[in-house]
C-alpha cells in the first residue's frame, strides 16, 4: 500500500513540476507575442500563434494528467481509510468518541467563558 502511495506522490509532484514549467512557457510565449505584435508580419504572427496554441494544448494535457494523478492519490487514500475502518471498527469508534469528548469539553469551556 505504501508503494502505491509513494508512486502516486511522485506522479503528482512530477505532474505539478511539468505543469508549472508549461505555464511559465505559455506566459513567456504570450509576452513575446504581445511584445512583437506591432512589428510582426502575418507569417510571423501565424507562426507565433501556432506555437502558442501548441504550448496551450501541451499545458492542458499536463493539467489533465495532474488531475488524474491527484484523483488516483485521493482514491488510494480513501481506499486505505476504508480498509482500516473495516478492519478496526472498535479502534475507530474509540478515537471518534475521544475526539467528540475533547471537542465537547472545549465547547463547554468556551460557552462557560462567554457567560
Amino acid at each position: 500500500m505504501m508503494t502505491t502511495e509513494n508512486t502516486n506522490q511522485g506522479t503528482v509532484e512530477g505532474s505539478k513540476q511539468a505543469l508549472v514549467k508549461d505555464l511559465k512557457n505559455v506566459v513567456g510565449d504570450a509576452n513575446a507575442l504581445i511584445g512583437n505584435v506591432a512589428a510582426a508580419t502575418t507569417d510571423e504572427l501565424l507562426t507565433a500563434r501556432t506555437k502558442l496554441e501548441a504550448r496551450l494544448a501541451q499545458t492542458k494535457t499536463r493539467l489533465l494528467d495532474a488531475s488524474a494523478a491527484l484523483t488516483a492519490k485521493a482514491r488510494c487514500s480513501a481506499d486505505a481509510t476504508d480498509e482500516y475502518v473495516r478492519n478496526n471498527p472498535w479502534k475507530v469508534l474509540g478515537v471518534a468518541a475521544a475526539a467528540g469528548a475533547v471537542i465537547g469539553a472545549m465547547l463547554s469551556r468556551r460557552r462557560a467563558a462567554d457567560d
